[in-house]
């Protein structure tokens, strides 16, 4: 039998106040077991973390899980880890899932400098991975020490990376191996990406060219 999600709904305080009420809620679905050990539903309803970004109340992303360690524990009824400050990585040895909501690239993200641009990422709890002006070529290039799954649900959007620009459709899949990229949607419409990333290290060699 279904429980109901308790968890109210959270906004990232990084977001305007108002603006999560814009966003579009993430139905989650969570599985466990009970006390004889068979398969129940520990909740259902909207993911209750959601992070709006401030430079457009239409571009947002909704944590929908996290591990913390591989192998990950199971057990018979996990607790909420999505809540508390925005975190846009894993933790060491950890996954999160989470779907973006991309808006057309407006003229604020055209503008932006370098230092905008780190405080974009800065508000992620990531500044560091900010690479414009520092080689990036587009304002929310960045890098990440992760191997990211991105699953294109709707709409279409470019992948930007160093020399050149991939554009994506719904269904298409990236592997994204911790290569320097943005995310810049050239469309008319929203699209919206499902992200997993996990916890990885640059080999020495590779991490050596990045000085």
């Amino acid at each position: 039998m279904a429980a109901a999600n308790g968890t109210a709904p959270q906004t990232s305080s990084n977001s305007i106040a108002g603006e999560g009420e814009m966003t579009k809620p993430v139905r989650r679905v969570v599985t466990g077991h009970d006390a004889t050990g068979r398969a129940v539903v520990i909740s259902d309803g909207p993911a209750p973390f959601v992070h709006v970004n401030a430079v457009d109340p239409d571009w947002y992303s909704t944590d929908i899980w996290r591990t913390g360690e591989t192998p990950a524990p199971i057990v018979p009824a996990a607790a909420e880890p999505t809540l508390g400050p925005r975190r846009q990585l894993p933790g060491r040895r950890g996954t999160v899932l989470r779907i973006n909501h991309f808006p057309p690239e407006g003229e604020a993200v055209r503008r932006m400098d370098a230092a905008a641009s780190r405080a974009v990422f800065a508000a992620l709890g990531n500044e560091q991975a900010a690479t414009y002006g520092k080689g990036g070529r587009h304002p929310l290039m960045h890098r990440t020490e992760t191997i990211d799954y991105a699953l294109v649900l709707s709409g279409e959007i470019t992948m930007v990376l160093d020399d050149a620009d991939v554009l994506l459709k719904a269904g298409d899949v990236v592997v994204q191996c911790g290569t320097n990229h943005a995310w810049s949607n050239r469309s008319g419409a929203p699209c919206v990406v499902a992200f997993v990333l996990i916890d990885g290290e640059f080999a020495p060699e590779l991490k050596a060219k990045f000085a």
